[in-house]
């Protein structure tokens, strides 16, 4: 039990790696700009080159890599990591730093597929919601301590080091995935869902789309939400977002134990919550208080829905668990994309306060989509306890 313990922290650290490396290019926008002679737009076309990435290989790299073991897989998989962030620090123009985050979110698009049903086969089935709730958690600490952390880091010594530190970060975390996660041969309890249902599983990915779009619409402009609505100073941003993470984090944590009793129901409460928390914001984003405590609730609500989303998975995928996680992270991804899209037109026809409306809107559509769906948890906890 101590190694799958330690087997499992290495995984969710390599998430946690993963998430702050995506997001280390937005906090070090301007000196990676002025360092490699670009405008901070193709500074942040590194973020984007990096989710399309994601987006796109998603799939195809799982289905290649099936046949690999996945501590063999993993392992070189954080090694990639490894050598891709080091190459970032010998950057000295914008296609070599692009290069390396191709790199990088290559191995991004695999590490997620196979890191789900890789954690969840390290404990008994019932446990399977807590378990990828750990695992997801890595990410929400991420955006809460590692993007900050990394921001910090490249301010104060230059933003290689940043990127040097991560790539130090992940040789600790490849030798404790390679030393810990066992490399069993065959194909263990998480390989397939345990109750395969094409129909459902599709109704999750259009869920994903839409409840991440809402999700993103709005969160891509809260700060200008909170100093153009409700009138709270640029300093106090900060503090708004760290809320709002602290409160990710703990859900994530929470949810885990609801998704192992009721997975669909966790999934259709955490998008009525993002839902009405995005509406009461549109409504009442002038109140400070309302504002944050809304602000907050929507980002726990997220955090949980994502939770219940890697449980999900696990119970309807029509085939291969790794190929339909890999399916599901694209399907976040094109709701990342088009919710900044949407945003962003929203802002500039209607107005800031139109993000969260038109978030509250994504997530309204998400909720319409689950009616019908059965919340009872027998039959696959039926399913879960015979394997």
């Amino acid at each position: 039990m101590k190694r799958a313990v330690g087997a499992l922290i290495g995984l969710a650290a390599g998430t946690f790696l993963y998430g702050t490396a995506e997001g280390l290019p937005v906090g070090l926008l301007l000196p990676m700009a002025a360092d490699l002679d670009i405008s901070p737009s193709q500074v942040g076309m590194l973020v984007t080159v990096y989710g399309a990435v994601v987006m796109i290989a998603s799939v195809p790299l799982t289905v290649l890599a099936r046949r690999i073991t996945r501590r063999r897989l993993l392992s070189g998989l954080l090694a990639g990591f490894v050598v891709s962030n080091a190459a970032t620090v010998f950057a000295t123009s914008f296609a070599q730093a692009a290069a390396a985050r191709v790199a990088t979110g290559l191995t991004h698009a695999l590490f997620w597929a196979v890191v789900v049903p890789a954690a969840a086969e390290l404990f008994q089935p019932s446990l399977r919601g807590r378990v990828v709730a750990v695992v997801f958690a890595g990410g929400n600490v991420a955006l809460l301590a590692g993007v900050p952390a990394g921001t910090w880091l490249g301010e104060k010594a230059g933003w290689q080091a940043s990127f040097l530190a991560v790539a130090g970060l992940g040789v600790v975390v490849l030798v404790v995935v390679a030393t810990l996660l066992p490399s069993t041969p065959g194909e263990g309890h998480a390989t397939y869902g345990a109750t395969p249902d094409a129909r459902r599983f599709w109704l999750l990915v259009a869920i994903a789309i839409l409840t991440t779009a809402g999700a993103i619409a709005a969160y891509t402009y809260v700060a200008l939400f909170v100093t153009k609505v409700t009138g709270f100073p640029a300093a106090s941003v900060g503090a708004i977002l760290l809320a709002r993470g602290i409160a990710s984090v703990l859900a994530m944590l929470a949810i885990g134990a609801f998704v192992d009793r009721n997975p669909w129901l966790a999934l259709i409460t955490t998008v009525m919550l993002q839902t009405v928390a995005l509406l009461v914001l549109y409504m009442f984003g002038r109140q400070p208080v309302v504002a944050v405590g809304m602000i907050a609730l929507s980002g726990m609500a997220f955090a949980a829905f994502t939770a219940a989303l890697g449980g999900l998975v696990l119970q309807v995928a029509p085939g291969r668990s790794d190929v339909a996680a890999a399916t599901l992270s694209a399907a976040v991804n094109v709701g990342i994309t088009f919710g900044a899209f949407a945003g962003g037109l929203a802002v500039s026809g209607f107005g800031v306060a139109s993000t969260v409306l038109i978030g509250a809107a994504l997530g309204g559509i998400a909720l319409v989509l689950t009616r019908g769906q059965p919340v009872g948890p027998r039959r696959e906890q039926l399913a879960l306890s015979t394997r």
